[in-house]
């Protein structure tokens, strides 16, 4: 299903919308080349041939972190003990199966599933680049081209975040896994996302592994890379104690610490989960404007711990959310969770407004993925939207007035109705119009890797 098409000129009747962090009820929303021309209150009937959205529309949900392969461990990885590092180990194995043709198989139904969860974009961290072993394909960027073509394919915006992966560890070469992440040297990494470009759909970016992975001497490089594209950099941040204890030891100082003085930090740039941070981290982080992107469903199915996403708001830190790991696909989930957590670490409740949550997963998730102008609904945003059912078992009864809470804290990737991206319906009636069968396109894709 290609976006880049301009859309035919369209009228979308919303039931209920969220405007200026507000419900508004019965709001018409003209749509044009794929943005939004026009947006009218107060308009309780449908206009003559709109199409009807019945329940809530918001802004599409920003997925600001994903890692497309990891969602072939779904279930493989839940059962049993161990940490982050014994995960780590089933992750490579399935990361060494991958070719770039089985790889949009799975990243085409791996999107498709965020695009029937209400995700119009996706931050894709990428650092599965060459074949087992380290060769080059033919075309380089074949593993990045593949992940565009499956996001067109799928119906979603892309913000492909290159990533530079060199080291397995500080000072340590990359292992046998490891070889097909690394480009050998920054020089090298940006010499071949140079030869990346973006289209009406698709942004690239810049991403920093994580202090372990790219060596302190060469963080300049991939910072200046980004800063002379005004591209999103993200980063990997502090996931793991073991991490800042290994960081401490090779340079003196916590890995926020040693990104500040290598001056990667600041408004462009997003620190991924963040989660083992010192005050003073939290303090420079916030004090760069640097956001920071929580991923609550993997940080617990992982074990990694909670972060003080609370602390790091009131520092200045733009929060988004990430699916990452894809234990789950559902940014409501996301959402919540950001609050729940917060509940469970200071057993008291109110961290966030129902609108403030879902400005991480709309419009703060957008702009950590470089698309600043997307997130909203008004005239010249990019018409991407998304209706969560209000009529569902699990949303059914609160007044349309509290839609807001209820999409937050009741409701689920499972009533989501239609998804919209750049004015094109992707899924209608909770059913994907360009890709059939999602849950048979996952099957057979995961099946092709695993087996």
């Amino acid at each position: 299903m290609p976006l880049t098409d301009p859309a035919l000129p369209a009228t979308y009747w919303a039931e209920h919308a969220w405007l200026d962090g507000q419900v508004a009820h019965g709001v018409a929303l003209e749509v044009s080349g794929g943005h939004l021309t026009a947006v009218h209150r107060e308009t309780p009937t449908a206009p003559p041939g709109a199409e009807v959205l019945r329940g809530f529309t918001l802004p599409g949900l920003a997925n600001a972190h994903s890692h497309a392969f990891h969602r072939a461990l779904r279930g493989t990885v839940q059962a049993g003990t161990g940490t982050f590092w014994t995960w780590r180990e089933a992750m490579y194995r399935v990361a060494e199966r991958l070719t770039p043709e089985s790889y949009y198989a799975l990243a085409r139904a791996v999107y498709a599933e965020m695009a029937l969860a209400g995700i119009t974009c996706v931050g894709e961290f990428h650092y599965l680049h060459h074949a087992p072993g380290g060769a080059r394909y033919a075309d380089p960027n074949a593993m990045g081209q593949a992940l565009i073509a499956a996001a067109r394919d799928a119906g979603l915006r892309l913000t492909l975040l290159d990533t530079c992966y060199l080291s397995a560890g500080f000072g340590e070469p990359p292992t046998r896994p490891q070889q097909r992440f690394s480009d050998g040297s920054a020089d090298a990494w940006a010499q071949r996302a140079s030869a990346l470009s973006g289209d009406a759909t698709t942004r690239v970016g810049a991403a920093i592994h994580s202090v372990r992975a790219v060596p302190a001497a060469q963080l300049a490089t991939v910072t200046q890379w980004a800063a002379e594209r005004r591209a999103p950099l993200h980063v990997h941040l502090s996931e793991q104690p073991a991490e800042n204890d290994a960081c401490r030891a090779a340079h003196g100082r916590t890995p926020t610490g040693l990104l500040a003085d290598h001056g990667v930090l600041g408004p462009r740039t997003v620190a991924v989960h963040a989660t083992h941070l010192t005050d003073a981290d939290v303090t420079v982080l916030g004090e760069s404007g640097t956001g920071v992107c929580m991923c609550p469903t993997t940080e617990r199915d992982l074990a990694d711990g909670i972060g003080p996403a609370a602390h790091l708001a009131r520092a200045g830190s733009p929060l988004s959310l990430g699916s990452d790991s894809h234990a789950v696909i559902d940014l409501l989930e996301e959402a919540r969770a950001l609050e729940l957590d917060e509940r469970l670490r200071t057993r008291t409740r109110g961290h966030w407004t129902a609108a403030g949550l879902l400005r991480a997963a709309t419009g703060d998730g957008h702009a950590a993925l470089g698309w600043p102008e997307a997130g909203r609904l008004e005239a010249g945003a990019p018409a991407d939207f998304t209706t969560v059912a209000l009529d569902s078992v699990r949303t059914a009864g609160p007044a349309p007035a509290l839609a807001a809470e209820t999409a937050v804290y009741a409701a689920t990737a499972a009533d989501v109705r239609h998804t919209v991206v750049a004015g094109r319906m992707v899924v209608r009636d909770g059913a994907h119009r360009g890709v059939p069968d999602p849950a048979a396109a996952l099957a057979s894709a995961i099946a092709a890797v695993l087996h």
